[in-house]
């Protein structure tokens, strides 16, 4: 995977992996900013499940540059998964989809319509500029999304010491610049020290897989249409809980990487930075719904490589304690 750290490579990025005339996913607030490319055609839909019109505007070119955060990147990946073109990258958030081929599907209430793999990833493109005016919601819910692929790398069944090594600093880096960037969103040091440990996350994350945390996560985001990276600082303080007495010398080098002793309190206090809902009933949730939910996060591949796979009744006992 080809990677750099300002938008002005893109070209060369793109003329690298033999593409001349990529399709554009990107939300309409990005009309106008230079790219440096000429697409064969914009998709501004984002998020859709309209993947085969997609597809469609695709096949008329030669790659896909997705710009934007999770959801247009995981569109972007699932019309190169439909199409079989290369994937470039300019994430504009901090949630490390464009380290893995897999994707969900939202319609546009962001509800969950499906999902895959098998993208086509070919380059990542990063911009501190693009991230200066990210509103504090996104920043500190996406940065908590980036905290879960730290934590669950060092843990999962598939966790390694190369995904291992990204993931203790992406952590360190995260919970060093984000107070910095809360404080001052257009810092542009801090923000560049926040994109520089989601770009670590991201890589753990590929190198590795997802647990508990994003499990739970993506049963409950993917039910109701909710921002995942929300659902992340909910959801990741009771697994890291949870799989104290499974690996607790992955949670005591991630509460470390973190400058913490408690992992889980340190997570918690870092996604309170937003100001928004803490729990699941703030954000709608009926409580009735939790032994479903359980039951869906449970049979999930990130429950099933958890260091100890988690029943739907622990599951449901978790869900509660952040009710």
């Amino acid at each position: 995977m080809i990677v750099r750290r300002s938008l002005a490579d893109l070209p060369e990025v793109c003329a690298e992996l033999g593409i001349e005339r990529p399709l554009l996913v990107a939300a309409p607030r990005w009309d106008g900013l230079e790219l440096g490319v000429e697409p064969v055609a914009r998709w501004p839909e984002v998020p859709t499940d309209r993947i085969d019109d997609a597809a469609t505007e695709a096949r008329g070119g030669d790659g896909i540059v997705a710009l934007g955060g999770g959801s247009a990147i995981d569109l972007g990946k699932a019309v190169s998964a439909a199409t079989g073109l290369t994937l470039v990258s300019v994430p504009t958030t901090y949630a490390g989809a464009e380290w893995t081929p897999y994707f969900g599907v939202r319609d546009p209430n962001r509800r969950m319509r499906g999902g895959g793999a098998g993208a086509h990833l070919g380059g990542i493109v990063y911009e501190v500029e693009l991230t200066l005016d990210l509103p504090l919601g996104p920043t500190v819910g996406t940065a908590m999304n980036a905290l879960a692929h730290c934590a669950e790398a060092l843990y999962v069944q598939g966790h390694n010491d190369a995904a291992d090594a990204d993931a203790l600093e992406g952590a360190r880096l995260v919970s060093t610049w984000l107070p910095g960037v809360v404080a001052l969103p257009t810092d542009r040091d801090a923000r560049t020290g926040l994109l520089h440990g989601a770009q670590h996350a991201g890589a753990a994350l590929g190198g590795s897989m997802l647990g508990l945390g994003h499990a739970m996560a993506q049963a409950v985001g993917g039910r109701y249409g909710l921002p995942h990276g929300t659902m992340n600082g909910i959801c990741l303080p009771p697994a890291l809980r949870y799989n104290e007495r499974y690996a607790p010398g992955a949670i005591r080098r991630f509460a470390d990487a973190l400058g913490a002793v408690d992992a889980a309190a340190r997570v918690e206090e870092l996604a309170a930075l937003a100001g928004g809902p803490s729990h699941l009933r703030d954000l709608g949730v009926p409580e009735a719904d939790l032994p479903l939910l359980a039951e869906a996060a449970a049979v999930r591949a990130g429950n099933q490589a958890n260091p100890h796979p988690a029943t739907p009744a622990e599951i449901q006992q978790l869900l509660r304690s952040v009710w």
